[in-house]
């Protein structure tokens, strides 16, 4: 009993040393920032690894996923003779929860995974220390950008997955379904409220891609510069990751729909 007691103390010993390391990479980070932002084409260059190269991922997901909400929305409101509000379905669940939401899974998936195996492939390969030793600070030559370029790219992607799932739900549901397109549309715009449903969106984008952005540059960063410290730096990254945006979403959605 006192050995698990022990070790139980140890691997909480750990978590917490880990987790203050975190905090202070994550307050260098926005200190340093500053020097990154001095070259902003390496910033520019990493919106385009993690936002434009994930454009079709987000587009091609959002597409199946506004076709099946007007599928399952059809059918469910059918029952109730109110088919004619199917766009206020399809509207309100992307913009509130599954466009920010499923963007930053596949976001983390994609983009998260790939910046953390780069980093670690620079630690594993000793680039970060030859840049230590060149007075080149790695955080701000490397990780800031990645990390910026994550945080900047995000809300970019969830709002064109939502876009994109409501011009799926209007495929589906208008096109070859025959619901009134005018009703369709007009009672999305009546239902659908600027500052409670796409700004709190945003929000929560932009804070998933600033969670996503940090840790999967701090795994990468904190890797083991083995092949196997990288592959389980990868895969904390998307776990970890995963994670953290179901707990936020609720923490956020908990504070924001309060009421509505």
């Amino acid at each position: 009993m006192l050995d698990l007691v022990a070790a139980l103390g140890h691997r909480l010993n750990e978590k917490l040393i880990r987790l203050g390391f975190a905090t202070r990479f994550f307050f260098m980070l926005l200190v340093y920032s500053g020097q990154s932002f001095t070259r902003l084409h390496l910033t520019i260059r990493e919106i385009y690894f993690s936002g434009v190269l994930s454009l079709l991922i987000i587009l091609v997901s959002g597409l199946f996923v506004g076709l099946v909400l007007g599928l399952q929305g059809y059918e469910t409101l059918q029952r109730y003779g109110s088919s004619d509000a199917l766009g206020v379905l399809v509207a309100l669940s992307l913009t509130r929860e599954l466009g920010p939401v499923v963007a930053g899974l596949l976001f983390a998936s994609r983009a998260g995974s790939s910046v953390t195996a780069e980093i670690g492939l620079m630690k594993a390969t000793e680039q970060l220390t030859a840049m230590d030793m060149m007075a080149v600070n790695p955080i701000a030559r490397v990780v800031a950008p990645r990390f910026w370029g994550g945080v900047i790219a995000m809300p970019l992607l969830a709002a064109m997955f939502s876009a994109m799932g409501v011009f799926g739900g209007y495929l589906i549901g208008v096109v070859f379904i025959g619901v009134d397109e005018g009703a369709f549309w007009s009672q999305m715009q009546s239902s659908v409220d600027f500052r409670e449903d796409i700004v709190n969106g945003v929000i929560k984008s932009f804070v998933f891609g600033v969670a996503v952005s940090l840790i999967a540059v701090f795994e990468g960063y904190d890797s083991a510069p083995t092949a196997e410290g990288v592959s389980r730096a990868i895969t904390r990254t998307v776990v970890t990751s995963a994670l953290a945006i179901l707990a936020l979403d609720f923490v956020l959605t908990s504070f924001m729909f309060r009421g509505v």
